[in-house]
């Protein structure tokens, strides 16, 4: 921004004065405010200045005229000059309103000679004071054509930091230098060409993380009621596979923070911290519209927690270090609350409580990294002497390994099997059968339910119903027939007496309005209306059981469309479905979001703890926990004591080669989901068996896509 600095003459005799650029009118301007300030004259308030921001001509005359002998000056001299004063002031009083305000500055830039368009003219730069140095570079570049400029202030300004950080105020000169080094330009250019790629780094997280969040609301919004075989959706569902009725704005909040958690821990497999940590907080933030009584049963938000602080740890981030310890503790209230004081409630759900131990160790490990790092020796080395407890326990015989791996099972479900088993050999065996079992059994139980259900909307079909109303029905029926037929006639019923009756009873606006009354939405009180045939209080209870939000399914079957033609069945291949999008391409990027977003959920559900400590090991190992193992010699014996896979790493098979080897890697952790004691599964159906997202029959869920 450029400012010309005019004066208003305020007699025809006397000489206007542009901003003095010579020493002798600068010289001059100094006596006169010298004089001003020993008078405590301020020429920008009245009787100098008007309210309209004008000079007061009579009292700068007399001024003008009183300071001219002392300064051995003209009178034509001094009042230009006073003038000049005048204006400089009355600008600069706005400039400091509008930072007082808007908390925007102006800098006063002092450009090289060259660029000076006008020596009579002030280059002036409006900015906030907390943005980076970087940033005021840029954009005098852009505005000037500069290229490789440095800013100083008192000092060189440093880019990577911000304004106010280096002394920068309102009203402060910015000095602008071309940078001539060689050496020093090509740094330049290396520090900006490595802004520019941390820029589109962040561009890819953002769009990374908008794809995933849309990937997962599309499926959110999916009901169930459409062909799985072409449109997948989630459901949740306890560890027998039987759905759970959760409310519809929370089922929604749940599968997005269960999405988000999964693909946060997809890319904490990749090691790509900085942007799993985006949708882990990202996650964090959809928990949270959930009901606390879900927050406080489940431990999958205990676990997303862990995940969120082992980013923050391995990248450094010791500024989050209250939000880490804050986090840990919510982490440990939570298993605390979902596993017992004494793990009593995993050990009766689940049976054992061996595969569990390693998110306690992890607990314990980070715990003992932040007392470290806030000074409390003591805790750090109590909270160290439980994650070498647990890691010797957890621990595995490569030769058990060898075995259960020889009898067709993978190297995952040797290492839980052998956990849930506290290292019994036969036991692991026998209950990694018994998993596998379960979840053949779980398999043909969904395949027998999908083919019911097929059988069923062809004959509902038949009579005369679309395909998605018949689909709709069944799955609001919970698969029964007959609750279907009805859940139909009386749709059509209601369709009828709509074309009848062109003011339907049932959403009559005086019932809308007494519905509104109560705080309900338009929408969703005309459509209760319509299910209950126009009842007020059946109506208004049916708002209740659902929180105020009515699924798809119950809107899609209050509206009057519902109707079988009497002219022409309708079919799946005849009558597209009215949901279906406007268009191929909308359809087309939907579809490919949500394969997306399914290709990072974990094809077993309890990858999340098939840890090979491997990470773990090495964070102990490292320099963080030098003194406290100096300061434990039972800690720091029984650490070089580990077997050597353990603490070393690598794949089972280089492992096994290495003397004294017990422990092996595996995949990194894997992804978590919620829902009190339950689990999610996740399948595909046009790949089954399911795919299932990891999930214990204790405080979780599975969920599934495809799903019957």
């Amino acid at each position: 921004m450029q400012e010309e600095v005019t004066a208003r003459p305020f007699l025809l005799r006397h000489r206007v004065l542009q901003r003095p650029e010579t020493m002798v009118e600068q010289n001059t301007e100094a006596k006169l405010k010298n004089l001003l300030k020993q008078e405590k004259i301020q020429l920008w308030n009245p009787p100098y200045t008007d309210d309209s921001s004008q000079a007061g001509l009579q009292h700068m005359q007399e001024l003008a005229e009183r300071y001219a002998p002392l300064v051995s000056l003209s009178v034509s001299e001094v009042g230009g000059a006073l003038e000049s004063i005048r204006v400089q002031a009355v600008k600069r009083g706005k400039r400091n309103k509008r930072f007082r305000e808007i908390n925007v500055a102006t800098l006063e830039l002092v450009l090289p000679k060259d660029i000076r368009k006008d020596p009579k003219t002030k280059n002036y730069m409006e900015t906030r004071l907390d943005v980076l140095v970087q940033e005021v570079v840029d954009r005098i570049g852009a505005e000037y054509g500069l290229k490789y400029i440095r800013l100083l202030s008192g000092k060189i300004l440093s880019a990577d930091q911000r304004l106010d950080e280096q002394g920068v105020k309102n009203h402060s000169k910015i000095m602008v230098t071309r940078v001539t080094d060689t050496k020093l330009i090509e740094q330049m250019r290396k520090d900006e060409e490595e802004r520019r790629n941390q820029e589109e780094k962040k561009k890819s997280q953002d769009k990374s993380l908008q794809r995933t969040q849309k990937g997962f609301q599309i499926l959110s919004e999916r009901d169930g009621s459409e062909d799985p075989v072409t449109t997948p959706f989630l459901e949740i569902a306890d560890q027998k596979g039987n759905p759970l009725k959760i409310p519809h704005h929370e089922r929604k909040a749940l599968i997005l923070a269960m999405g988000l958690h999964e693909k946060g821990r997809s890319l904490v497999k990749r090691k790509q911290y900085d942007n799993a940590v985006c949708h882990l907080l990202k996650a964090d933030e959809q928990f949270s519209k959930c009901g606390s009584a879900l927050l406080t049963s489940v431990d999958n938000y205990a676990v997303l927690q862990l995940d969120i602080v082992w980013c923050y740890q391995a990248l450094e981030a010791l500024s989050c270090l209250e939000d880490a310890k804050s986090r840990l503790q919510r982490a440990e209230d939570c298993f605390l609350k979902c596993y017992g004081e004494q793990q009593e409630r995993l050990q009766m759900i689940k049976g054992n409580t061996g595969r569990e131990q390693v998110l306690f160790l992890r607990l314990y490990l980070l715990q003992s990294l932040l007392f470290y790092y806030e000074g409390n020796d003591a805790q750090a080395r109590d909270k160290l002497s439980k994650v070498e407890s647990l890691y010797g326990r957890l621990c595995l015989d490569s030769e058990k390994m060898t075995q259960l791996m020889a009898l067709g099972f993978t190297e995952g479900e040797a290492r839980l099997g052998l956990r849930a088993c506290q290292g019994d050999l036969h036991e692991a065996a026998i209950h990694i059968s018994n998993r596998r079992q379960e979840r053949e059994e779980l398999k043909q139980r969904e395949r027998q339910k999908r083919r019911t259900r097929m059988e069923n909307i062809s004959i509902l079909t038949e009579l005369g119903y679309s395909r998605r109303d018949a689909a709709r029905a069944l799955h609001r029926a919970d698969g029964d027939m007959d609750k279907a037929y009805g859940i139909l006639q009386d749709s059509t019923q209601a369709a009828q007496a709509t074309d009848n009756n062109n003011t339907v009873e049932g959403v009559s606006p005086e019932k809308v309005e007494q519905l509104l009354y109560l705080g309900f939405e338009r929408d969703v009180s005309e459509a209760a209306l319509r299910l209950t045939g126009g009842d007020v209080q059946s109506a208004t209870q049916l708002l209740l059981d659902n929180q105020g939000v009515l699924s798809p399914d119950l809107l899609s079957m209050s509206s009057p469309s519902t109707s079988p033609s009497s002219e022409e069945p309708t079919t799946s291949s005849n009558s597209p479905s009215s949901d279906e999008p406007t268009t191929s391409s909308t359809s087309t990027e939907d579809d490919e979001l949500v394969n997306e977003v399914l290709e990072d959920i974990s094809q077993h559900e309890e990858d999340y703890l098939d840890l090979t400590l491997e990470e773990e090991s090495q964070l102990i190992s490292t320099k963080n926990f030098s003194k406290l193992h100096r300061c434990s010699d039972r800690t720091a014996t029984r650490l070089c004591s580990a077997p050597l896979g353990s603490l070393r790493g690598g794949s089972f098979e280089q492992v096994k080669k290495a003397k004294g080897s017990g422990r092996q890697r595996s995949r990194p952790p894997g992804a978590a989901v919620a829902a009190a004691a339950a689990r999610t599964e996740v399948q595909r159906a046009s790949v089954p068996p399911h795919r299932r997202v990891r999930g214990s029959p204790t405080c979780r869920s599975w969920w599934r896509t495809a799903s019957v």
